[in-house]
């Protein structure tokens, strides 16, 4: 007799039937494919009631960890008293575009949309029209959203590094062509460039700390260089603080380094899993895009008040003395955790990452430039983190993927996890011996 499919396999079945692969974004489909029903804290927990400790944390939103309750009553205290007006200024808005102006260096004005790419795409549209100029210079490795300008060399194949490697049909070639990949902290191939092309690049837009490929640090000297280069040759410089910003600091990691970009783009971690990103930076820029001005910049759920209020909750929390301090302690105590395990057993792995992001490298280091990662052993990477996920420690299952620990992670649940990688380490680490 036939058994009847399990709560996770029918809601797959329906899922696929009327929506293209099931899921709405191209990178929520991996194998094992599990379905998550509630989240609460540090946990998810599938369709049949199992508990994962979450790492992928939606890819850094939840920075405080899931649900959670001051941020949810806030929001929903907003909500029970103003939704979408959609005309005027708002009073939660002004508090908050006030709040990051006082914390990140480079904001001196704000604007707010709902995603990371609306934020990108607003940068660059703005930095054409300031310029007068139509290229923009991007790299490897580093991922800026969905739109046509960006949307290329993130995770190539090693025969695509080097040329442009578009990742959706349909982009205007005119945006791919417009569009010069450097190589990331080589700031030799950017002044060559911009001594060759300076005068048709209306911006230089990076990711600070290359996330979408794990964590590859930037040299002081390189982004220092960048924001000098910039200056000299009247270029803007966007810094995406889209995972790094709240993360990494109220400051964002700009404020870690000390060097201040034209612009700054942030999303995720801001509201702790509600959609708001952030475009802010130099006021005579943002002003291009007031009404009446040469910049158009609008949106009907921008500056949503739930997500308002939500990141208002979320920057009340980070400026408790003590936030920072414990995610950036349980971060060192798994990547030193890591470390001691990869001595022990002999394994080829590197340990990367910065505050509360982790991940396990299959290769030795130096890990400076997308192209390093091209020696990852992507075959232990995601093998490492399937049997982590039957174990009920969750790590995205796609080769490079970084890992994010929130603030309501414990001590217990890194030590939890830390056994689980002792055991699965062992066992990988046996095969080669």
């Amino acid at each position: 007799m036939a058994t009847t499919a399990s709560r996770s396999q029918q809601i797959i079945e329906q899922a696929q039937r009327y929506i293209p692969g099931g899921v709405s974004s191209a990178n929520r489909l991996v194998e094992p494919n599990l379905v998550f029903t509630r989240a609460q804290g540090a946990y998810i927990f599938d369709a049949e009631g199992k508990r994962y400790i979450d790492y992928h944390a939606a890819f850094g939103p939840p920075l405080l960890g899931h649900c959670h309750p001051e941020v949810q009553q806030r929001a929903a205290e907003a909500m029970a008293s103003i939704d979408v007006i959609g005309v005027g200024s708002s009073e939660l808005e002004a508090q908050l575009a006030q709040k990051i102006c006082e914390h990140v260096p480079s904001a001196e004005k704000v604007l707010f949309c709902n995603s990371g790419s609306e934020a990108t795409y607003a940068a660059l549209r703005l930095a054409r029209a300031v310029t007068g100029r139509q290229k923009i210079i991007k790299f490897q490795g580093c991922y800026h959203g969905w739109h046509d300008a960006v949307l290329m060399n993130v995770i190539s194949p090693a025969d695509k590094v080097g040329q442009r490697d578009p990742l959706s049909a349909g982009m205007l070639p005119q945006a791919i062509e417009n569009t010069l990949v450097l190589p990331f902290n080589d700031l030799d191939s950017v002044r060559q460039v911009l001594e060759e092309q300076g005068s048709e690049i209306s911006a230089i837009i990076l990711e600070l700390i290359p996330h979408n490929i794990g964590t590859v640090l930037p040299h002081l000297e390189f982004v220092q260089g960048l924001r000098d280069l910039s200056s000299r040759y009247n270029v803007v410089l966007i810094f995406d603080e889209v995972v790094t910003g709240f993360r990494h600091g109220l400051g964002g990691y700009q404020a870690v380094l000390g060097v201040t970009p034209d612009l700054t783009t942030m999303a995720k971690s801001i509201a702790n899993g509600f959609p708001l990103a952030a475009l802010a930076g130099r006021a005579d820029l943002l002003d291009h895009c007031k009404p009446g001005g040469d910049v158009f910049f609008a949106g009907t759920f921008n500056a949503h008040p739930a997500s308002v209020a939500a990141s208002l909750a979320v920057i009340d929390i980070l400026e408790r003395p003590e936030s920072y301090a414990t995610l950036f302690d349980l971060g060192k105590r798994m990547r030193d955790g890591l470390r001691a395990i990869i001595q022990r057993y002999g394994i080829n792995a590197t340990v990367a990452g910065f505050g509360s992001v982790f991940l396990l490298y299959f290769m030795e280091s130096p890990i400076e430039k997308y192209e390093d990662l091209l020696r990852n052993d992507v075959e232990k990477f995601v093998a490492y983190r399937r049997a982590l996920i039957k174990r009920g420690i969750y790590e995205l299952p796609v080769n490079l993927k970084r890992n994010h620990i929130s603030l309501s992670h414990t001590v217990a649940d890194i030590d939890e996890s830390l056994e689980a990688a002792d055991a699965v380490l062992q066992e990988l680490g046996s095969h080669h011996h």
